[in-house]
């Protein structure tokens, strides 16, 4: 086996914007380890200490260390098909964007309860997160993403204060909603209470 890949998830629990897998790829193991020996998952963290580790992980790639990616899943098509379908075709999505090596050359740890196609060598693992670096450097790649994701969005909706709450439920998101109604950014299934 050749490479480790790390994945996780953030935003399944949002009501609004997308769910997004991040994945890091270990593909110097050893470096890649010693380099991300005092790495926590990003629920650990504050939003100070998950960018600092984001552009370190970004100078990793650049210098051949460690490969990181995130793919998303829209709201409407978690409305549509569902969270978990959503998870796995994120899932799915971002492993197609390992092109530096074929699937026999990879073992795919995930967190908690994800799993990735049936033709990749795999583990799920609870708290993940917290046992393996890959993972945990997966983990701060997705949210810091999604995050500038939804920052960037946050002038269009601005109502919602998503640059404030990134689209979970707050108290200040729910009061939103129920003042100006759900946006197509929100998840209509999710939102069914508000």
């Amino acid at each position: 086996m050749k490479y480790i890949v790390g994945i996780d998830e953030v935003g399944r629990g949002s009501v609004a914007g997308p769910v997004t897998v991040g994945m890091c790829v270990l593909k110097k193991q050893k470096i890649a380890e010693k380099f991300l020996f005092q790495i926590k998952d990003s629920k650990q963290l504050t939003k100070n200490q998950r960018n600092i580790w984001f552009f370190k992980l970004r100078e990793a790639e650049k210098n051949g260390i460690i490969f990181c990616s995130t793919s998303s899943v829209s709201p409407e098509i978690i409305d549509r098909k569902g969270i978990v379908y959503a998870l796995s075709k994120a899932t799915e999505n971002v492993l197609k964007k390992i092109s530096f090596c074929d699937k026999n050359n990879l073992y795919v740890l995930l967190d908690g309860t994800l799993s990735a196609p049936k033709t990749y060598r795999q583990k799920s693992i609870i708290k993940g997160d917290q046992k393996e670096v890959s993972i945990a450097a997966a983990s701060i790649y997705a949210k810091v993403k999604r995050d500038l994701f939804m920052d960037n969005l946050s002038s269009e909706y601005e109502n919602y204060i998503l640059d404030q709450n990134k689209g979970y439920g707050t108290k200040k998101h729910i009061k939103a909603i129920k003042k100006y109604g759900l946006s197509k950014l929100h998840r209509k299934t999710f939102c069914t209470r508000f």
